[in-house]
């Protein structure tokens, strides 16, 4: 090879060894920017991995009353795996009796769902969900009830009302709920808002109509939590809440609801 070939050759090759360095290094500072900013990368830390952190952005939507956006507190899995569980076992949804605490039918609420049982509250992705809503909530796993999971398909809804007992029976199994998380589990859902009448100050869209208040689109993996006391303790009759009308698709959700002492 001819001098000036080689000498070519070899500018060529240490640019090229210096082109290869200067991509790795990049890449290692990219790293660093993306940890200092919270997206994760778990290595094998378990408690990290269940909450999400990196993943879930809390998002303040109102503070009277107490409204909490968690935008991808669940993941694709975990929303398809509580579809699967429960939809063998959907049954028509019931409202409780004021005056008994029981479950009874009404056209308040025209959904279908299910809960789960103590045995799949143990299973683990459930598990990781629960403990992933205790400390988002700040309330002990213990307090919470069973997790329900819904089915609103077209032209159903709930109409507005309390998660806070009115009755008796109910408060002597853990006392009042203090809270709610409310869990989206499907995409492409048209309507199907949760709705807070009382909270905000301009209008919103539910059911494909503009209402006064505040709603929440359902967005596969995000979750609510809103506070049915107030800081004062009482119960706060502005979490007044509804579902609205489903236009089109079926909207999934699971509940939480939570209690002031453990629930039996």
């Amino acid at each position: 090879m001819a001098p000036p070939m080689r000498i070519l050759f070899g500018l060529l090759t240490f640019v090229t060894i210096g082109m290869i360095i200067g991509a790795l290094s990049q890449l290692a500072f990219i790293r660093k920017l993306e940890e200092s900013y919270g997206i994760p990368h778990w290595s094998n830390d378990k408690e990290a991995e269940i909450l999400r952190l990196g993943y879930v952005k809390p998002e303040v939507l109102s503070w009277s009353p107490r409204i909490i956006l968690l935008h991808n507190f669940l993941s694709m899995e975990e929303c398809d795996y509580l579809r699967a569980i429960a939809h063998p076992r959907l049954q028509v949804s019931t409202v409780v009796d004021t005056k008994t605490g029981k479950g009874i039918k009404s056209d308040v609420r025209t959904s279908s769902g299910m809960f789960l049982s103590p045995e799949e509250r143990k299973y683990p992705m459930v598990h990781a969900i629960e403990k992933r809503i205790s400390v988002y909530s700040q309330v002990p796993i213990e307090h919470g009830e069973l997790m329900q999971v819904l089915r609103y398909e077209k032209n159903q809804f709930y109409k507005p009302h309390h998660d806070y007992f009115s009755d008796t029976f109910n408060l002597k199994r853990g006392g009042q709920r203090v809270a709610t998380m409310l869990l989206y589990l499907s995409d492409n859902v048209e309507g199907g808002e949760t709705y807070f009448p009382m909270a905000g100050s301009g209008e919103c869209s539910c059911g494909g109509k503009f209402v006064k208040g505040l709603s929440v689109k359902p967005i596969k993996g995000n979750a609510v939590l809103f506070w049915s006391m107030g800081l004062d303790g009482q119960s706060d009759p502005n979490s007044v809440h509804g579902g609205c009308e489903v236009l089109s698709g079926e909207k999934w959700s699971a509940t939480k609801w939570m209690r002031q002492a453990v629930h039996t």
